[in-house]
């Protein structure tokens, strides 16, 4: 599979992007890199900065039809940061669409609220995303991870960093079912 993770220039949470990216590589399966500026990213570590890595492509060139999966790790900065830019949004929509499947973690849920994709669906979040995610006309549960199929996607999320191993398990799980159903 070829899954695409999104992260702003700045504000993703290291370990949210790492660890499911390093879970997806040992699968055989290939992470790619999308971002909203050309060059490179930086992580951080909850408040400090942390690594930097590079961008493979920008959400303006790349299309959702050429990847089997979205990611989008958290961080407090990266979605608030994503949800501000109009191609980035549009780039997540593009995966409901297509019925791909999705995956979310800690505050990167306020980038599918402004996508207008959570209506009716089921996730859960960093707890302090809950109004928004119910003011979207999502439902948020407090869960280790939710998967949701009520909608045109298969939508796993997850709380937090402690999370990680039950959200890279499941995520690899649902998007190789999901494979099955649109290829």
């Amino acid at each position: 599979m070829r899954i695409a993770f999104l992260m702003a220039p700045e504000g993703v949470e290291q370990i949210e992007l790492t660890d499911p990216w390093q879970a997806v590589t040992d699968q055989g399966h290939e992470p790619v890199l999308v971002s909203t500026e050309p060059g490179q990213i930086q992580a951080f570590n909850h408040l400090d900065k942390a690594d930097v890595f590079p961008v493979q492509a920008t959400v303006r060139e790349a299309s959702a039809e050429t990847f089997d999966g979205l990611v989008l790790p958290g961080g407090v900065a990266n979605p608030d940061l994503l949800r501000t830019d109009e191609d980035a949004v549009s780039f997540v929509r593009a995966f409901f669409d297509l019925g791909r499947p999705v995956a979310a973690i800690c505050h990167a849920p306020w980038t599918l609220v402004e996508a207008g994709v959570v209506e009716g669906r089921t996730l859960t979040s960093w707890p302090s995303l809950r109004t928004d995610i119910s003011n979207a006309g999502g439902t948020w549960v407090d869960e280790q991870v939710r998967v949701c199929d009520q909608g045109p996607n298969t939508l796993v999320t997850s709380r937090k960093p402690d999370d990680l191993k039950a959200f890279r398990e499941t995520l690899l799980t649902e998007f190789a079912k999901a494979r099955k159903d649109f290829r």
